[in-house]
């Protein structure tokens, strides 16, 4: 027994992945990787999600649920800045976790975290698509049944769109890191600005008395769920928290990062602050323009309050920029998936092919191969069954990167290097971070958890088949030039 978890929590040497990310190009700037956070957690959720948790769940305290899932995923993302700062390397919390504690430990931190990217691509394909063919309505354009609905969904045999979509996304980032990244801030600037004059206009057309009661008095939903009081305010939590999970993208792109000590923490904190910031107005204007529970079963409750208020034309425009949003949210999770895959391939978890590097020193195998696994699950599964399986895998990446503050502290100065940020308050912050995150993946729904259950079960099956037997790790790191070899 001492035998296997010794090979479990075999450690990886810092300076092997120093070495085996070498060739990868260090160009994103603090704001690229601002533009890169701020698109991929201010995407479609900030159009949907304060109407739907008000309505839901919260009331007008659905601020208080923004605010308080804004603070556990602060807490995190201060482990997340510091753990950048040290580690610069490809695949974010696997590779972290796996030089703290040990391969197993950074498999099942990689393994969750490939599963919010894999969904949230195929997730957020979906609803580009709906909305997309939604701002084609009113001009006369519909598409076939066939064409627009996921197999077996109303007639549908596959989401044109979202295919489109996800294939355009693919081959922009195979053109580098440089080319999307100039996209992204533009279409980032755009979708603030849009948000800005929703905020603005909105403000015209607030009515106090929608704030009374601000606390909803409690009650149970006719679904089991809580509305109102604090456990109305538990349950928005646990819907929210996937807002704020997007400053993943960052880290698992640190490897590209110029001068990383000090991009990553600006990045990451950054781009956290612009989003909260974002997301409470949004929340506040909203349920102050109509009672909220006019947003019942609203699934563009922005676009309808704009409307409602006489501003039709505005609301067409955030609309279309809602669609841009969804845009910058592919390029953010495509450019970080592609990374985390690549890692699990120059590691020898999966196969060697996914770790290779072409001519250009892109990692386009693991890109594509992203790209074909959420074409085919964002196109064929409905948009419902996505919507469950996002936070849950996500939150367990967070708990293991917080605990791993604490053998951080104690290499930094010896064989990693102290970084130029540290997680403030330490021992008590990285406690509290982890007990955050424990605290919003107990508030998830079963059926989350379940799928989660399901989606470890099958990593499990793969490490102790596969990744077990072909790691670089468990081989003397042996297969270290895989990662560079050119096609």
């Amino acid at each position: 027994m001492s035998r296997i978890f010794k090979r479990l929590t075999l450690k990886e040497d810092p300076s092997i992945y120093e070495d085996k990310d070498a060739n990868l190009v260090r160009v994103l700037t603090v704001k690229d990787f601002l533009a890169l956070g701020v698109g991929t957690i201010v995407s479609t959720s900030i159009f949907t999600l304060p109407g739907v948790v008000a309505a839901d769940h919260a009331g007008p305290a659905v601020v208080f649920s923004f605010l308080i899932a804004a603070i556990v995923a602060g807490l995190v993302a201060f482990a997340y800045a510091e753990m950048a700062a040290a580690m610069p390397f490809a695949g974010s919390a696997y590779s972290w976790i796996n030089v703290m504690f040990g391969e197993f430990f950074g498999w099942i931190a990689g393994w969750a975290l490939l599963a919010e990217y894999f969904i949230a691509l195929a997730f957020v394909g979906s609803g580009l698509s709906a909305n997309f063919r939604g701002l084609l309505v009113p001009l006369g354009i519909n598409f076939p049944k066939s064409i627009s609905n996921t197999l077996g969904n109303d007639g549908g045999i596959i989401d044109i769109t979202a295919v489109i979509v996800l294939v355009a996304v693919a081959w922009l980032l195979s053109k580098g890191v440089n080319g999307a990244a100039r996209v992204e801030n533009v279409l980032v600037v755009l979708k603030v600005l849009a948000i800005l004059t929703f905020i603005i206009v909105g403000l015209t057309a607030i009515h106090i008395e929608n704030y009374v009661p601000f606390i909803p008095k409690y009650h149970v939903n006719p679904d089991g769920t809580a509305f109102g009081g604090w456990k109305g305010i538990y349950a928005g939590v646990s819907m929210i928290f996937l807002s704020y999970i997007g400053f993943d993208s960052i880290a698992a792109n640190s490897a590209e990062a110029k001068d990383p000590e000090k991009t990553m923490p600006r990045g990451i904190l950054g781009s956290l602050v612009i989003a909260v910031t974002l997301f409470v107005a949004v929340a506040l204007v909203l349920v102050g323009m109509f009672k909220y529970t006019k947003y019942a079963n609203n699934a563009e409750p922005v676009g309808w309050a704009l409307r409602q208020a006489g501003h039709s034309g505005i609301a067409s425009v955030i609309q279309a920029v809602a669609v841009i949003g969804m845009f910058t949210a592919l390029i953010g999770m495509m450019l970080a998936g592609s990374r985390l895959l690549y890692s699990f391939g120059r590691d020898g978890m999966l196969p060697a092919w996914l770790g290779k590097l072409n001519k250009r020193n892109l990692p386009n195998h693991a890109l594509f191969a992203l790209s074909a696994i959420a074409v085919v699950v964002g196109s064929l599964c409905p948009f419902a069954f996505l919507a469950q399986l996002i936070s849950a895998g996500t939150l367990i990446a967070f708990m293991f990167v917080s605990l791993g503050i604490y053998p951080l502290r104690k290499r930094e100065g010896k064989d990693l290097p102290e970084p130029s940020f540290k997680m403030p308050l330490y021992p008590v912050l990285p406690a509290v971070a982890f007990l955050g995150a424990l605290f919003v993946f107990w508030g998830l729904d079963v059926q989350a958890k379940t799928y989660a259950g399901v989606w470890f079960a099958i990593g499990l099956v793969i490490y102790f088949t596969y990744g077990i037997r072909h790691s670089y790790l468990g081989k003397g790191n042996k297969g270290v030039k895989t990662s560079s070899e050119k096609e």
